[in-house]
């Protein structure tokens, strides 16, 4: 398999000295520390939640909801269903329940408004596994590793459908470290914890953000999703940016930044950049507006092309 280098940062991404090399710190000195780390807080608190109401039925017997992140159902009544684990039952040539598809399509609408890949930051709980393995890169000063190309994440998820249609089964669900994480949180075992730790080597020790960016056919299912999505991240203010690329350094996508952030301004559409984020790869994860100390980037939706 042929790789590239991990996606460059600017030479202004080495965190400057005397704030000791982390991220944010600068912004929580600035604006106090839940400013500084509130996204991330936020995403934390929806994640346990989530894990929580699934661990509520089999742990404590009640019910508020049944089944996992591929197919639930809330309170008996609200369908939902994990559109790239519908597509595979449709390559299998399986006739889904109605239930199956209504709870596809609320899932579909969601996230084509939130952001497709705002559920690999809000709500995968693998997202805390990869989040964790960067968090320590930056602790231990790792800087090799080289990544695969960000396209593999597309031929996969086709290469997965394609597999499911001529073997009938759902080939990705026995592997898929999203179900494996669940199943080891609810029924312990080792293969599954087992699944979760080469994530965390991996983007360790490999291929920095690698599993997520570059690997994860779900990561990109959910990118075509939400391509148009309504809900997105503005360097509205980067006429403010001091270089100090605090966000490079705790964006899962750093490339999305760029253009944003340093394209010349003037009219969208006309040869001018836009301070929208409108990368499909975005997570929307917002970590770029809590560690900015001048205040660079908010969340606004995708026709608001203000810069100030």
């Amino acid at each position: 398999m042929s790789g590239t280098p991990a996606t460059p940062m600017p030479a202004a991404a080495v965190p400057p000295p005397e704030r000791g090399g982390v991220p944010g710190h600068a912004a929580a000195q600035a604006h106090g520390w839940w400013r500084a780390h509130r996204f991330l807080v936020l995403r934390r608190a929806v994640q346990a939640a989530l894990l929580a109401l699934f661990l509520l039925g089999p742990l404590a017997g009640v019910w508020v909801v049944k089944g996992n992140l591929s197919s639930s159902v809330t309170l008996t009544v609200l369908p939902l269903t994990d559109p790239f684990v519908l597509a595979q039952v449709l390559a299998t040539r399986h006739a889904p329940e109605a239930s199956a598809l209504t709870g596809a399509a609320i899932v579909i609408a969601f996230y084509a408004l939130a952001g497709g890949r705002a559920y690999c930051a809000w709500v995968c709980p693998v997202n805390v596994v990869t989040d964790a393995a960067a968090w320590l890169r930056r602790r231990l000063r790792l800087t090799g590793g080289r990544a695969p190309r960000k396209s593999l994440r597309h031929w996969l998820l086709g290469a997965v459908l394609v597999v499911t249609a001529l073997i009938g089964h759902l080939v990705w669900e026995s592997v898929n470290p999203v179900s494996l994480t669940q199943r080891a949180l609810i029924f312990g075992g080792s293969v599954a914890w087992g699944a979760v730790a080469a994530v965390f080597l991996f983007d360790l020790l490999v291929a920095p953000r690698g599993w997520c960016g570059a690997l994860c056919p779900h990561g990109a299912a959910y990118a075509l999703i939400g391509r148009a999505s309504l809900l997105r991240v503005s360097a509205r203010h980067a006429s403010r940016c001091n270089d100090c690329a605090d966000c490079y350094a705790v964006c899962p996508e750093p490339q999305v930044i760029v253009m944003p952030l340093k394209g010349k301004p003037g009219k969208p559409g006309e040869g001018g950049g836009s301070p929208v984020i409108q990368d499909p790869a975005c997570t929307n994860c917002g970590r770029c507006i809590d560690v900015c100390a001048p205040q660079v980037f908010t969340y606004t939706h995708r026709y608001d092309h203000r810069r100030n």
